[in-house]
């Protein structure tokens, strides 16, 4: 069915966008504490910070607005397919929470302790990231593929009417107020004691802040 197509491959192009940012965030980080044995808590909080709105925003996708409600109205017969599904993608996020916590932890921590390694912050990140990654891949490996099995004829007219209004929704509230996507590269991040770390020799040099911000993707 071509409405069917179009939803999943809509949810496919979400499933993209976020791919990016997170990729973009992890290797921004790596790149900026390249060089940095310790941390400044400016450092911490802004890693914290990030991590927990890429992770909030994982809760205003489309799947899990709307994707997952209508498998789990399609039929009685998906609970324990969809279950067992869910509980894997749940664990998966409590993974990526477990990262947040422990840079929030350090970021507490370091009141009490003027050094932190810039290793542990990375390892926390690509922990999170790792999570978040298989996430969408076993969404896109599984839950779409028990979509097309159990949804049928008018349910997927129904999400298709719920994703025009999402779009419609999002394209209003661009028209009020911008957005920025969940990742957008920002200045060089402070090195530990406050100042703005030069490039080693060959070390690559900050990434560059766009000249204006990039609209939000519906």
């Amino acid at each position: 069915m071509l409405t069917a197509t179009y939803i999943l491959v809509s949810l496919s192009v979400e499933q993209a966008s976020i791919r990016m940012s997170l990729l973009a965030f992890q290797k921004y980080m790596h790149v900026q504490l390249r060089h940095q044995s310790s941390l400044s808590l400016a450092q911490l909080q802004y890693a914290g910070d990030w991590l927990n709105r890429l992770y909030q925003g994982s809760y205003w996708r489309k799947v899990e607005m709307y994707l997952i409600p209508a498998i789990r109205q399609a039929t009685p017969h998906a609970d324990g397919l969809l279950d067992g599904l869910l509980n894997e993608l749940n664990g998966l996020n409590h993974a990526a929470l477990e990262s947040i916590n422990a840079v929030q932890r350090r970021a507490g921590a370091s009141i009490d302790h003027s050094e932190l390694q810039a290793g542990q912050l990375c390892a926390a990140i690509d922990g999170f990231c790792a999570a978040l990654l298989q996430r969408l891949e076993k969404e896109e490996r599984e839950l779409f593929a028990l979509a097309r099995k159990v949804i049928v004829g008018e349910a997927w007219f129904a999400i298709a009417y719920q994703f025009l209004a999402h779009d419609a929704r999002a394209q209003e509230a661009r028209r009020d107020k911008a957005q920025v996507l969940p990742f957008v590269l920002p200045a060089p991040l402070p090195a530990a004691g406050g100042s703005v770390a030069a490039p080693a020799d060959g070390a690559a040099p900050a990434l560059p802040v766009p000249a204006q911000p990039l609209r939000a993707q519906a």
